[in-house]
């Protein structure tokens, strides 16, 4: 009985101590309330004395009004009633279970606590809240004088009989407060949902590092109130679904130095776009997320999702342009491989994890299966979350102006050139990142990355361990002539508490001579990023208005050994178009309560390959060619050199957030896409696309439709 009583408790998020005496009561919540329910005849009693007085009314109560069918009495009938009940917060008792061997005493135990006397509810942080209790009912009924003695009895048998141990009954749980809130719990890195906070992080004056991304609850916390927010979207619900649907996580526990919540993960789209071949496009995504904590110092979290989903035939057709060798027909960006689902569809399974160990204020260590990203922009040059999770392991380290992030990846490349006894091949990348608070308003940042491959079992090399190193030096001295080195440097300048400005700068190769020259040389291979930033903008509080303009030179993130280039499963770890190309990206994002909008136009020129047999020139925007192979020329290289493509895409979303606990949300979404190239080719061909969505979603991975 214990056994189901437990398992109904979980799924229920019904947390509470059973009875140490068989019958008595025991509270679910316990020091974390201010006051436990009150009996009439408690009401001058306080702490233990007030906790007793409750059990005690309770049974004496049960024991005066407990009737026993007349039928099991004349069979001598021996068992117990186990009983899970609630006083809620207007101090009203309720029965949410019952378990016991006969249907007449189950009726009778419902019976019973709905006559039990109003009482003033529990309070906790002074306000009325509900508790639950178990109360272990014994048949034939015994008084809290007979209780003591039998309980007495059993243990002055114990050398006769096996022990009955109650190690598990006697786990305490507490009031659910949301702890993950200050926890170095990794915050699902969302741009609609960082964009909440994102002001107050950016407050003149403030000693932290927005570039490094993912945050931890606690980074954030110092400068937004997670708990206060949460409590003001709150819903006044009573009953345990309501609950769930709009408040709560569906299983949310805590004991005395751990917590864990356990939340289904939705993503449920179905929308139509213009021209594609099928009649509708959907995403059908289940999941579960376990995360929790374990002590002050060590938190987790994972996610694992099976999808399908079938998309506007512009990124169906992308999807399957970078598909891996082996017969798969596509990999979904960002998400991952993907498989033939009936005829026209994907599926496509992925998994998502963090453990997180902070053993001081100075320093956390991270290993994970994600994604990371490194910038204060839409996009990134530097390190994007757009490409397919990867495992990695991440080390962080902040102290007075200072945080450094060393990342460590174990990359795929699933090319068929280099796919071997149908294993890809393995990669590797170090970088590290450096950012640097020189005054209330500046902020600079140094990046540094090398990517090299497990040539002559070469392994994760240890000469790219040490986190405080120069990986450029390292690579030549180490005779590691197949690696790929990328420099970086990053700033922001807040203006005032209102504006930021913003940017980037990424430098593959260069040629200094060539630079001397202005003959815009292949060799100088860099990009840069500038953008701003308007918080509450134009007088409107939550209003963010964004924008900004990356430049990508041709060749930048390719390699002359193709492996070593700056990718990962097929896809960029840069920005995600790639190389030669420039954008401006203009992005407002509104919330008010519940209610929330986003609106994004991008503008661009991008420069493809024409792929025919007139030419098959490398033009620098594709990063999985050799850049020593069929390049057209090698000064007079400029963006959008090739087949020069004009993109212009609008995004606009809005919705409800359904449960900000799981940040659960409703939406409507339309997307219009305009794809222009100078010349039709197979590959690359004019394309206008609406493409309207609707459905519900838990926000905690960005997905970019912007190709």
């Amino acid at each position: 009985m214990n056994k189901i009583l437990v398992v109904i408790a979980l799924l229920g998020t019904i947390f509470f101590a059973s009875a140490q005496e068989s019958s008595r009561v025991n509270p679910q919540e316990d020091a974390t309330a201010d006051r436990f329910p009150v009996f009439i005849n408690c009401q001058n009693l306080q702490g233990e004395q007030l906790k007793k007085c409750f059990y005690d009314q309770v049974q004496d109560f049960v024991n005066a009004n407990f009737v026993i069918p007349q039928d099991l009495i004349q069979n001598n009938f021996n068992g117990n009633v186990k009983v899970l009940f609630e006083v809620n917060s207007d101090g009203v008792f309720k029965v949410i279970y019952t378990d016991a061997a006969n249907e007449q005493l189950l009726q009778e135990t419902k019976r019973v606590f709905s006559s039990m006397p109003k009482v003033s509810p529990a309070t906790y942080n002074g306000k009325p809240t509900y508790s639950r209790f178990t109360m272990t009912i014994p048949i034939p009924l015994q008084s809290r004088t007979e209780t003591v003695a039998s309980t007495r009895a059993v243990l002055a048998n114990v050398v006769k009989k096996d022990v009955v141990l109650t190690e598990l009954d006697s786990i305490v749980y507490k009031k659910f407060d949301s702890p993950e809130f200050e926890s170095n719990l990794n915050i699902p890195f969302s741009h609609s949902y960082y964009a909440q906070f994102d002001a107050a992080m950016n407050q003149m004056g403030s000693n932290n590092h927005t570039a490094s991304k993912p945050f931890t609850y606690a980074q954030v916390a110092k400068y937004y109130d997670f708990k206060s927010v949460n409590q003001s979207l709150q819903k006044n619900t009573k009953s345990w679904w309501a609950k769930k649907l709009w408040n709560e996580n569906l299983v949310e526990i805590k004991g005395e130095d751990y917590w864990f919540t356990l939340n289904p993960i939705l993503d449920l789209q179905v929308g139509s776009a213009s021209d594609n071949k099928s009649s509708y496009t959907y995403t059908n995504t289940r999941g579960i997320n376990f995360r929790g904590g374990l002590g002050k110092n060590l938190h987790f979290t994972t996610t694992v999702f099976e999808s399908q989903g079938r998309f506007a035939d512009y990124y169906n057709n992308y999807a399957i342009s970078i598909r891996p060798d082996g017969g798969n027909p596509a990999i979904i960006p960002g998400i991952g491989i993907a498989k033939e689902f009936k005829t026209d569809a994907f599926d496509f399974p992925s998994a998502d994890a963090n453990l997180t160990f902070t053993p001081s204020k100075y320093l956390d260590m991270q290993l994970g299966y994600s994604r990371n990203f490194i910038g204060d922009g839409y996009r990134s040059l530097l390190e994007s979350d757009g490409a397919s999770p990867y495992p990695y392991f991440k080390l962080n380290t902040n102290f007075w102006k200072i945080k450094y992030t060393n990342t460590y990846m174990w990359l795929k490349d699933v090319r068929p050139e280099v796919t071997t006894e149908r294993t890809y091949a393995t990669k590797f990348m170090a970088n590290h990142y450096l950012s640097w608070n020189v005054s209330n308003r500046l902020n600079l940042g140094f990046f540094e990355s090398v990517v090299w491959t497990n040539t002559n079992d070469r392994g994760f090399d240890v000469n790219f361990v040490n986190p405080i190193i120069f990986y450029r030096s390292v690579e030549f001295t180490s005779s590691a002539r197949s690696g790929n080195a990328i420099l970086g440097l990053t700033f922001k300048y807040k203006w005032n508490n209102a504006i930021n400005f913003y940017g980037q700068f990424i430098l593959d190769e260069f040629s200094l001579g060539d630079v001397k020259e202005g003959n815009n040389s292949w060799k100088n291979k860099y990009g840069y990023q500038i953008g701003a930033k308007y918080y509450n903008a134009f007088g409107v509080k939550n209003l963010l208005a964004q924008v900004e303009y990356n430049h990508v030179r041709p060749y930048v993130y390719s390699h002359s050994a193709v492996i070593t280039n700056y990718g990962h499963n097929n896809q960029s770890l840069g920005h995600q178009w790639g190389g030669n190309f420039r954008e401006l990206i203009g992005i407002a994002r509104y919330h008010q309560g519940r209610l929330f909008a986003d609106a994004k136009v991008i503008l661009g020129t991008r420069g493809f390959d024409f792929n025919t047999p007139s030419d098959s020139f490398n033009y620098g925007g594709n990063i999985y060619k050799n850049y020593d192979n069929q390049r057209p020329f090698d000064s007079g290289v400029k963006v959008g050199q090739g087949n020069k493509t004009t993109v212009f895409i609008a995004d606009l979303q809005a919705g409800y957030l359904i449960n900000p606990s799981t940040n659960l949300k409703l939406f409507g979404s339309l997307i219009y896409r305009s794809f222009n190239p100078d010349v039709d080719t197979v590959t690359t061909f004019k394309q206008n696309t609406t493409w309207f969505s609707m459905g519900v979603r838990a926000d905690i991975f960005n997905w970019y439709f912007d190709y």
